[in-house]
């Protein structure tokens, strides 16, 4: 983690910003909550334990400049709430299951839309550099 901490350090200091306490206290919730998709209202919740004085502002500024920064992908799953996930240094995003019942996010890691792309590409005289795609429906629990 520490290794990807730098990384994102040297991104920030390449565009002018410094890794403060603060900063690094919200990377550090994001890092060890891979995969959760946690809204900026939760990583405040997570970071104030080990930050007491963070306020909500600053990680919602903090969320702000790493998504301008490209550090993180801003995900809406029709939940009311801006959900965050860190960077992998993908060439596509991965996909998602959104369960309309319990709200439970499930990641599909496999890349299906290679074809598509292609074809599209083609057909349309069109560059794609990213995609996103969410699939709705119920989860095994909620079936």
């Amino acid at each position: 983690m520490e290794r990807r901490i730098d990384n994102i350090k040297d991104c920030l200091k390449e565009k002018g910003f410094k890794l403060t306490p603060q900063r690094r206290s919200v990377l550090s919730i994001i890092l060890d909550n891979s995969g959760k998709h946690l809204s900026a209202e939760e990583i405040y919740d997570l970071v104030k334990v080990p930050c007491p004085e963070i306020g909500l502002a600053t990680v919602y500024r903090t969320m702000q400049v790493l998504d301008e920064l490209g550090l993180v992908y801003k995900h809406n799953f029709d939940d009311g709430r801006t959900r965050y996930e860190i960077t992998q240094n993908e060439d596509h995003q991965h996909h998602h299951l959104i369960c309309k019942k319990c709200g439970q996010v499930i990641e599909v890691e496999e890349d299906l839309l290679e074809q598509l792309e292609t074809e599209v590409q083609k057909k349309y005289d069109f560059s794609i550099t990213n995609h996103n795609v969410k699939f709705f429906g119920y989860c095994s629990s909620c079936k």
